[in-house]
């Protein structure tokens, strides 16, 4: 699809690791969100309309591409992220916009998180819409790319890890592109929130940086074997302490835990990877650090499932995490759309 719409001059913006094997249904189905969440929006915010498949077998055509329709209650953004609990998605008008005639990507090293959220507000700051994508990389993932896929060029070799926290940067628009990011580097330099930032000259440079984050750190986490994976969202400007909270009681109960994170910092979307001692890499506790984690980012008011959904898998933590008013609401709406249960059964709500 991403093909198909760039030839005729358009983006469609969704734009995910996995984009060679998912699917659009499934897509919007969980509500999905990608590099590029920071500036054009989640799946929902991608879609004018949706045709569906209901429980009882109807068909309702929700295809409109209108902006604005406020005629009684929003079913497309009900089914949604419903993860098919609801109906099937079969069709969607979707959104597109001009394909930028300029974009352009940066790495930079930083000497804490702290800095890092400095500069992604200096970056929003003069940047503005031409801000794209704001990914942030800790430096212990990259150590396990350079382990695990020693083939993989990293941005700056092996000072790759002499700085903590590294952001991945991408801005596109028509004009004088290059030129506003360079200027934000430089600027981000000399306030002290970089250490250094390295710009791709060529598409080729682009697509290297690109691979790590897209390709390298999840290949990475797989070859490292035992990785606790969890994909939370956290208000930005609480990053700082999620992150500090859950260490220290992860390395309270596991000296040695090795923490690799990843994520889309413009949103506050984190990969928070836990990869425990091998001696230490068992179900009860692969079960203990998730209630670390996920109590970490529930005390501050984030979400343990930012858009990877609830699944099967997480079906306990939505029952401990959500309000009863909240889950009596979610049960009432699975009632009246699919009574008997036939919508993607034991998924969600059990």
């Amino acid at each position: 699809m991403h093909e198909a719409v760039r030839a005729a001059g358009r983006l469609f913006p969704l734009s995910l690791p996995s984009r060679g094997t998912c699917t659009i249904g499934g897509n919007l189905a969980t509500n999905a969100g990608g590099v590029q969440v920071l500036r054009y929006g989640t799946a929902r915010q991608l879609t004018l309309g949706i045709e569906v498949v209901t429980a009882d077998g109807e068909i309702w055509d929700g295809l409109r591409d209108l902006r604005k329709d406020n005629t009684g209650y929003d079913l497309r953004d009900l089914y949604i992220g419903s993860e098919g609990t609801l109906g099937i998605i079969t069709a969607a008008s979707l959104r597109l916009f001009p394909l930028p005639r300029q974009e352009e990507t940066a790495f930079a090293a930083l000497p804490s998180i702290e800095a890092a959220l400095a500069f992604l507000g200096l970056a929003r700051a003069r940047l503005g819409e031409l801000l794209t994508s704001f990914e942030l990389i800790a430096a212990t993932s990259l150590a396990l790319v350079a382990r695990h896929l020693p083939e993989m060029p990293l941005p700056y070799g092996a000072a790759s890890f002499t700085a903590p926290w590294h952001v991945l940067v991408q801005a596109s628009g028509d004009a004088n592109v290059a030129e506003r990011l360079e200027a934000t580097l430089a600027e981000g330099l000399q306030a002290g929130h970089l250490i250094d930032a390295v710009v791709a000259r060529s598409l080729a440079q682009a697509r290297e940086l690109w691979t790590v984050r897209e390709g390298g750190l999840g290949e990475a986490m797989r070859r490292a074997g035992g990785a606790i994976g969890h994909d939370v969202s956290i208000t930005v400007s609480r990053i700082p302490k999620f992150l500090s909270d859950a260490e220290a009681r992860l390395r309270e109960q596991w000296p040695d835990v090795l923490i690799a994170v990843h994520g889309h910092l413009g949103d506050g979307n984190l990969h928070y990877n836990v990869l425990l001692p091998p001696q230490q890499r068992t179900a009860d506790a692969a079960q203990r650090v998730h209630r670390m984690v996920y109590d970490s980012v529930a005390e501050l008011a984030g979400s343990f499932s930012a858009e990877h959904g609830i699944g099967q898998i997480k079906t306990d933590e939505l029952r401990r995490y959500k309000s009863s008013v909240e889950l009596g609401l979610m049960r009432a709406i699975k009632m009246a759309l699919d009574p008997k249960g036939l919508m993607n059964p034991g998924k969600v709500l059990i």
